[in-house]
């Protein structure tokens, strides 16, 4: 299955795990790696010394090609690069920031550079720094995302019409038929965040991961855009939030609601009452704990069989 993702990054899928805060450990992106896609560890949840053990955890997990995703909007920025260069680590996905900041210092190290964008015009500027792929997400996908909600299936034949590096989609992939729809609109690879927490691998805590099984159609959505836009499962916590809404409430009031550790609390520390729990609108897809191989073959024999019961209109 090769193409210009599987030979940019050296894998055997064109199939991405995404860096998630509190999911995307050494575990779970060794074990995406070792079973031929590309795993990634989600800094944006660590300090630099807990990035540096994850990163020399999984070199010795897999042998494998892996990367690190930067959420740029997170403070020590410039400490977790500094991490990720002097471990060599050779695939960087940066997101939620603008990439001009970093692109030309990490390919000056000999970094493989992927930009995260929501829109045409964030593409084309990452494109413009030297970026070596983007990823399109849609605004389906969990986790903080962008104000013009844009889905999946718009965003990535724009994207794809507008650039002319490997593409990748994100948002919504969550078996092997969206990876077939994702490749048919133009995209080179796929990124999968949500179906990989509901693995064991992930650090995510069990409460959580049991919580996103339980998940139907409309059980998140996209809110606090005056802050940073972030798709929740409607939680408690989240329901705190609609009602300061309601109220008409600041910016300012809802960042002292929000406060600090939120995710951490919700995500890795099983609170579903008090804290974040950010996953896409696939959970409601997902009705089982697998480990991360089984998903990956999932996919792949998925995509497969789809693929030839295809057949021409005319």
């Amino acid at each position: 299955m090769a193409n210009r993702v599987t030979e940019l990054f050296g894998i055997r899928y064109p199939i991405i795990q995404a860096g998630m805060v509190w999911a995307s450990g050494w575990r779970l992106a060794s074990a995406v790696s070792n079973a031929g896609g590309l795993g990634l560890i989600g800094a944006g949840s660590m300090y630099p010394e807990v990035l540096s053990e994850h990163i020399q955890k999984c070199k010795k997990a897999t042998s494998k090609p892996f990367g690190v995703n930067v959420p740029l909007l997170y403070p020590e920025i410039d400490l977790l690069m500094e991490v990720i260069i002097q471990e060599n680590v050779p695939i960087v996905f940066t997101a939620a920031g603008n990439p001009k900041l970093w692109t030309a210092h990490l390919k000056s190290k000999g970094c493989i550079v992927v930009h995260v964008v929501s829109s045409v015009k964030f593409a084309l500027k990452a494109q413009a720094c030297g970026v070596d792929a983007i990823v399109a997400e849609g605004f389906e996908a969990g986790g903080h995302n962008g104000r013009e909600e844009t889905t999946t299936m718009t965003l990535v034949p724009l994207v794809r019409k507008a650039i002319h590096l490997p593409l990748i989609a994100a948002g919504g992939i969550g078996s092997g038929t969206a990876m077939l729809a994702a490749l048919a609109l133009g995209a080179d690879g796929v990124q999968v965040g949500s179906r990989f927490v509901a693995t064991p691998e992930a650090s995510s805590h069990e409460l959580f991961k049991h919580e996103v099984l339980n998940a139907e159609e409309g059980s998140t959505e996209l809110t606090l855009k005056e802050l940073t836009p972030v798709r929740l499962l409607k939680n408690p916590f989240y329901q705190k939030i609609k009602q300061l809404y309601a109220e008409g409430a600041s910016p300012e009031k809802l960042q002292q609601v929000l406060g600090r550790g939120r995710a951490k609390k919700g995500m890795f520390e099983g609170d579903l009452v008090e804290g974040e729990l950010e996953i896409g609108q696939v959970a409601a897809q997902i009705d089982s704990i697998l480990p991360a191989a089984e998903i990956i073959e999932e996919f792949i024999a998925t995509y497969n069989a789809k693929l030839t019961q295809l057949t021409p209109l005319f």
